[in-house]
């Protein structure tokens, strides 16, 4: 497998200028590229840079607005509904994050919900900044379906993620998952650079296991722990969709094949400040606690060391940013071609 190592500031500043040429304002563009190189730097390739394409197609098309011009249409003393207005998702996201942070200072707590939106990215972007800004923070988005019902062949929700964060005196630590085995993105991941799924991500649209990622797009992907993944998923789709006054299951309109009608994706967001509970620092101090104790855990036989939620991610952001990112040959062309095509400097 060839790959390029390049600067992962280079590589947000490549994108940035990308998204600069369609217009999108220089802020904006900075706030999409930056979300899209943290996913490479964590490892969660599927997030990263390898969706600019669709990005800047969608973006192109005129099916998303490039100017990010969300408002607030409701809000009270510990909630907000936001419309997106089919801005991008990580600069409607950033906006309402930032907005819930400064609302649950006020009254200790806040929650938001957000219509009219396109994909935000990594989940687990968004409860870093709460949990930086001393909260819990928790989010959670919906994507067109790709995961069944239990008992059924037939997908209807997305794989839906939820993400949440607290503080500790270093990194906070931090959990972000789909309800899923894996995210779609993977498998989409997997198709565009030719490799085979492992056994157990997905199953063709006649229920039946694959490795094959085509027909696992064709299908779907698996629920963690069977039912309880499947009612992870919808109890998601019920936030962010149904509460939200957004589209859910297979009323959101498909990113990757629909280029006319937008997509109305939603998303939430929920802050929780501590000091309103118990000392900052002393949260701090426990949760320094709680995580010295199970890493001095007895190990299994073959564990090296136990981990925290995001401690990985975190490890290899450190390490990615000091030795480089590896972009894989395919993601490196596509990334050069759309320079070409828009008459942006190629600086990778």
């Amino acid at each position: 497998m060839e790959t390029h190592n390049v600067n992962w500031e280079t590589l947000r500043k490549q994108c940035q200028d990308l998204m600069m040429s369609l217009d999108v304002p220089e802020s904006e563009a900075w706030t999409i590229a930056d979300n899209l190189v943290d996913a490479d730097l964590c490892g969660v390739e599927s997030h990263g840079v390898s969706r600019m394409s669709i990005y800047m197609k969608r973006l192109k098309s005129g099916v998303v607005n490039i100017k990010g011009e969300s408002v607030i249409t409701q809000e009270h003393p510990s909630s907000i509904h936001w419309d997106g207005r089919n801005s991008m998702g990580m600069v409607t996201g950033v906006k309402a994050m930032q907005r819930c942070i400064e609302k649950a200072r006020e009254t200790g707590c806040c929650f938001v919900a957000v219509n009219h939106s396109n994909h935000y990215g990594m989940a687990s972007y968004y409860v870093k900044m709460g949990a930086e800004a001393g909260m819990v923070a928790f989010s959670g988005t919906n994507a067109p379906p790709n995961i069944a019902p239990w008992g059924s062949p037939v997908a209807y929700m997305g794989t839906n993620p939820l993400a949440i964060a607290v503080p500790t005196h270093g990194e906070p630590m931090l959990l972000d998952m789909a309800p899923s085995v894996v995210a779609m993105g993977k498998v989409i991941l997997a198709a565009k650079l030719g490799k085979m799924i492992p056994e157990g991500w997905a199953q063709t649209k006649e229920g039946k296991p694959t490795t094959d990622p085509n027909e696992g797009m064709k299908g779907t992907v698996l629920p963690i722990g069977g039912p309880k993944g499947y009612g992870l998923s919808l109890f998601m789709d019920v936030l962010c969709g149904v509460l939200a006054d957004a589209e859910f299951g297979p009323h959101l309109n498909n990113m990757w094949s629909d280029f006319e009608n937008p997509q109305n994706v939603g998303h939430v967001f929920c802050c929780i400040d501590i000091s309103k509970f118990v000392d900052l620092e002393r949260f701090r101090d426990r949760m320094q606690q709680m995580m010295t104790e199970i890493k001095a855990l007895k190990k299994n036989p073959g564990v090296e060391e136990i981990f925290v939620p995001g401690e990985i991610e975190q490890r290899r952001r450190l390490q990615r940013k000091r030795d480089g990112l590896e972009l894989h040959e395919v993601v490196y062309n596509e990334i050069r071609v759309l320079c070409e095509e828009h008459g942006v400097n190629f600086i990778l």
